[in-house]
């Protein structure tokens, strides 16, 4: 979910994004196909050996290319950045995620060995809360709002701006991360641990009112499907927060609870997801239309990037997954089983749908 779904689809949009936000060139190409190669490869020898459960030398051999291919992206970004004569807190916020995500997956890395080679006083599972966190603060939530915050004002042509106000949410999320594994790590900071959660929960409170204030202040008052699917996305950021304080409350009490599985379930099928389907139907169109029209726009008419997808299979797809996502939530915390495997054929008809408009777009002829 997090390397074969999330980071493969971020790491495509960000070659294509980067550029535009540091106002420059990629530095490389043949760097994002390396990029491209390497994910492809390790992610699927990785997912296997932990589904097997064998986390010998296939798995390694697959964390090692995933590792590689974060750091051959990291490079590339890098170098784009110091080529750049336009730095803004947008390219800082990315920069910054993809060095948080190189440290989750080397520290992964470490963890994997862990099983085999004695390398941590403790066994591997124990840090496994610390990883996550890292990878869904320090690589999802920052990168996020780096992206979200140029391209939501952006796509509704709005004139409100406020990079002091991104400047303290990058610093929030930061302090909580360092925060974070300061606590893991030294027994006698325990008593600071909440204080990470209390930072986070601040920066997307500010962030959301970031969005607020970009959404009220508009030009365009019309919002498209695609849209409406990341500002609720931007919304469904508060609910991990709501669950980690109801876990915290069920788990205190010394009860069994599901919270921890349906905190986990609603950051990667709540807002991760739900931005990256939204934000699919903003950026895919114009990529493609752009490498087929680009030179043929000013000879006669061309589509608009909006007819390269069908809208009413974007509704219907934004309706099978949140009613999906709803009733998976719902029979997570229940333990219903039929309402899981109710909810999960709902969950993969939005994904044929989301796949099947992408492929229409990615394979669009030109119509000259």
């Amino acid at each position: 979910m997090t390397l074969g779904w999330g980071t493969m689809m971020i790491f495509g949009a960000s070659h294509q994004l980067v550029p535009v936000l540091i106002e420059g060139e990629l530095y490389s190409n043949t760097l994002a196909y390396v990029t491209f190669a390497l994910a492809a490869l390790g992610i699927p020898l990785f997912v296997v050996g932990f589904f097997f459960f064998n986390l010998g030398l296939q798995a390694q051999v697959g964390a090692v290319l995933v590792n590689v291919a974060i750091l051959v992206f990291l490079i590339n970004l890098a170098i784009s950045i110091s080529n750049s004569k336009k730095e803004n807190v947008h390219a800082v916020f990315i920069f910054t995620a993809t060095g948080w995500l190189f440290l989750t997956t080397l520290f992964g890395l470490l963890l994997l060995l862990n099983f085999t080679i004695k390398i941590f006083p403790d066994d591997s599972l124990r840090y496994l809360s610390l990883h996550a966190h890292l990878g869904i603060l320090g690589w999802f939530l920052l990168l996020v709002i780096g992206v979200g915050s140029r391209l939501i004002p952006m796509f509704l042509i709005s004139k409100y701006n406020n990079p002091k106000l991104l400047w303290w949410i990058y610093g929030l999320i930061n302090a909580a991360l360092l925060l974070i594994i300061a606590t893991q790590t030294f027994s006698r900071l325990a008593a600071f641990a909440y204080a990470p959660a209390i930072f986070v929960f601040a920066a997307v409170l500010l962030f959301a009112y970031f969005i607020y204030q970009s959404h009220q202040q508009r030009i365009r008052k019309k919002v498209d499907e695609p849209m409406r699917l990341s500002l609720l996305a931007i919304a469904l950021m508060l609910l991990p927060g709501l669950l980690f304080v109801a876990t915290l409350v069920v788990v205190s009490r010394g009860n069994e609870s599901s919270m921890v599985l349906a905190y986990g379930f609603v950051i990667f099928f709540g807002w991760i997801t739900s931005l990256i389907m939204g934000m699919t139907f903003k950026t895919l169109p114009f990529i493609v239309w752009n490498k087929i029209y680009h030179t043929k726009a000013k000879a006669g008419k061309t589509p608009s990037p909006k007819d390269l997808f069908n809208t009413k299979i974007v509704t219907a797809m934004s309706v099978f997954y949140f009613v999906g996502f709803i009733f998976f939530v719902i029979g997570i915390i229940t333990g219903s089983e039929i309402i899981l495997k109710i909810a999960s054929v709902i969950l993969v008809l939005a994904a044929l749908l989301y796949n099947g408009n992408v492929f229409k777009i990615i394979f669009h002829k030109s119509l000259s």
